[in-house]
């Protein structure tokens, strides 16, 4: 079997292709490809490059729900490869053909200058003379996950896996495969670990994402899917090996079909691929450096500006001019650089079921919404609004005017979740309503920030114009990221969030597109400690806008402690701020004026989490690390303990000299001293619900 081995940042790929054509991927690792693999044909006979399976073919193994021995996947023989470098870094391809079914695949490695990550997926193209029907195919998949060293799979492997929830976000779990149900019995099982989403809510179960560690070679292999659709991934067993299979929608979980006509191609969602040594924060900085590689440049993620919002603990979209002039003015005297004004704008009452038009409610706003608008720019900050533009409400008027053909469509009937429709963005008419609106409230009202919503889950997807329910889904997911194109190439300045009743849609098919991310909807300040925390292995520290939202009844440490759950991300700061004393103002406004002397380092620092463990809600003491240039930043909580001391290592500051200070607040009104010698930080906080930012250098 001839080798081909890449090297590329630290990642190292071994390419088995044997006398018959047939293609393997045989080693993907932060380390050196191990002798104790075995590189025969009969060990490595599953290690395929890719998987896809067509309507009429035989999957030829026992496999269960797993997705192995797909056909024509295990006839696809490799013609050639391209190796070259694009201004990105180094690109591989791999072209593969079957000449049974005439399926040609591309699979493409896409590398970033210094960045252990590559991106990766898959071409298809049908040069055959008949229709083929497209079941599954891989964005990535690697058999032999655990290679390296002596021991057992069952033994050596952890899996890290995000669990996701409405106002529970970023939730990681460590898990032992066995405690998954993934024994090692036989030489293969039909048992499979795994994860995914399907409809419109990528993230409302799981990040598509996931870690997995080899305990004693000390690597880790993570992944992350970048579709804002439905996604999967699955790890089992195969001859003895563990394999990896990363896909978009498939027709057994997502309901998605697709027919290839001759000459027709099909692209898959890509996936991103790294590989580092232990421990786990290496794996988090390599995926911080390679979302800021791949995502579109903009001004939004070089300034980190401070943004007001009316919502959480406060106005609960409920707001007329007379509640807003109050927290306008407040908000200015805070420091904050945009104010965004939250749902209900459009409606005189009850809104849920009837958004669609967009036009500003008179009743709320008797002057009119222009009015608050120039006050709010009177006051130094840039305004916005919020947005929710992918659905109609049932009892909107224009639904009644439009086709169906401008809907998602099941079973002959237009889809209603939650008293919404979801739009088709292939459709013109939603394209030319989309940009109507957007045009109006950028050129007419002077918006510069839009709050883009999404709170429903539209299921597996359409049939209008679509071979499957998942294919109108995919087809949609697609235009609306294209629409997204077009809207930032028209109005380079505008910042638009992502929110998906927080994080429900999370993922980096739109986090490459938007610059900033509402991580998620949790109204307790305590409990948003640990999604905070937590954001950053998802999305970069600078796209995760947490809220900090302190309350008129609060006290000190109550706003203290809301601000440093923002201060080494991005602050959405929002609450009671009208009501509250001039001493609580004040400190909101220090740690503002914190937050702006550290934020351009923030937009460069990768993080670190120096208690060893991710962040968990139920956690006695939280820590968030950012390393910079020259500086390294900590926030941390005293949770529901009555430990008031805690040590905290920073490896990468062991046996050196630095000077330690309390960024925020002002006056501490704690302890905290450093040991040279075992680089650790030691802290003691007086009061349960505590926290504090330091800063090291």
């Amino acid at each position: 079997m001839h080798q081909l081995t890449i090297i590329e940042n630290g990642v190292h790929l071994v390419v088995g292709i044997t006398e018959d054509a047939d293609i393997r991927l045989l080693h993907v690792s932060a380390s050196p490809y191990p002798d104790t693999a075995g590189t025969n044909n009969k060990n490595t006979k599953m290690c395929r490059l890719l998987e896809v399976h067509v309507t009429g073919e035989d999957q030829d193994d026992h496999h269960g729900s797993k997705h192995t021995g797909s056909m024509p996947g295990n006839r696809l023989k490799y013609s050639t490869h391209r190796d070259y470098r694009n201004h990105i870094g180094r690109k591989i391809e791999f072209f593969l053909r079957d000449e049974i079914s005439g399926l040609e695949a591309v699979v493409h490695w896409q590398f970033y200058d210094g960045i252990a990550v590559f991106r990766t997926w898959t071409l298809l193209t049908n040069r055959g003379d008949a229709s083929l029907g497209i079941e599954y195919v891989t964005s990535f998949a690697y058999t032999g996950l655990a290679d390296g060293g002596q021991l057992p799979w069952a033994e050596k492997m952890k899996l890290y896996v995000p669990h996701n929830s409405w106002c529970g976000e970023l939730q990681w779990q460590e898990y032992r495969l066995a405690e998954l149900g993934l024994k090692k019995i036989n030489p293969f099982s039909t048992k499979r670990i795994q994860a995914g989403a399907t409809g419109t809510g990528s993230t409302s179960e799981f990040l598509p994402m996931g870690l997995l560690e080899n305990t004693e070679t000390g690597t880790s292999l993570f992944w992350q899917i970048e579709h804002n659709g439905s996604w999967h991934w699955e790890i089992s067993d195969a001859a003895d090996k563990l394999y990896l299979h990363l896909s978009g929608p498939a027709e057994n979980e997502h309901s998605w079909w697709k027919t290839l006509a001759p000459g027709e191609s099909f692209q898959s969602v890509p996936a991103a691929v790294g590989a580092a040594p232990t421990p786990m924060d290496r794996a988090f900085a390599e995926l911080t450096q390679y979302r800021r590689a791949m995502r579109r440049p903009n001004e939004d993620n070089e300034q980190l500006s401070v943004i007001f919002n009316d919502y959480m603990n406060c106005l609960n979209a409920d707001s007329t001019t007379e509640k807003l002039l109050p927290y306008i003015h407040a908000a200015a005297e805070a420091g904050c650089e945009y104010f965004c004004i939250d749902a209900g704008w459009y409606s005189d009452g009850h809104w849920w079921d009837s958004v669609g038009r967009w036009m500003p409610s008179e009743r709320r706003y008797p002057e009119g919404l222009p009015y608050v608008l120039n006050y709010i720019r009177s006051k130094g900050m840039i305004p916005g609004l919020w947005l929710e533009l992918e659905v109609m409400g049932v009892k909107c008027d224009l639904a009644a005017t439009w086709d169906d053909g401008c809907f998602f469509v099941r079973h002959g009937k237009r889809v209603i979740d939650h008293g919404r429709y979801q739009l088709d963005y292939r459709h013109p008419k939603v394209i030319e309503h989309a940009n109507a609106v957007v045009d109006r409230l950028v050129k007419e009202y002077g918006v510069g920030y839009i709050k883009m919503d999404y709170n429903i889950n539209a299921g597996s997807g359409t049939i209008v114009g679509a071979d499957s329910f998942g294919d109108g889904l995919l087809q949609h997911n697609r235009a609306y990221l294209a629409w997204l194109d077009s809207l930032f190439a028209r109005y380079p300045g505008l910042v638009i969030e992502n929110c998906g009743s927080g994080g429900m849609r999370m993922d980096y098919a739109m986090l490459e597109k938007h610059s900033i991310q509402s991580v998620t909807d949790q109204t307790d300040y305590r409990k948003h400690a640990a999604i905070a925390a937590a954001s950053p292995t998802a999305v970069t520290p600078e796209q995760a806008a947490v809220w900090a939202y302190p309350l008129a009844n609060g006290d000190r440490e109550e706003v203290i402690f809301n601000m440093v759950n923002a201060m080494l991300l991005r602050i959405l700061l929002s609450g009671q701020l009208a009501d509250m004393s001039s001493e609580l103002r004040l400190l909101v406004k220090q740690g503002i004026d914190c937050y702006k002397s550290l934020r351009q380092d923030i937009k460069r620092g990768v993080p670190f989490w120096p208690l060893g463990r991710l962040p968990g809600i139920e956690d006695d003491w939280l820590c968030l690390g950012l390393s910079c240039a020259e500086r390294t930043y900590l926030s941390v909580w005293r949770m529901d303990t009555d430990s008031a001391a805690c040590r905290l290592p920073i490896a990468h500051l062991q046996n050196r000299q630095v000077s330690v200070r309390c960024a925020y607040p002002l006056e501490p009104n704690c302890e905290w001293g450093w040991e040279l010698e075992s680089g650790v930080l030691n802290v003691a906080f007086p009061c349960k619900y505590t926290a504090r930012v330091f800063e090291m250098f």
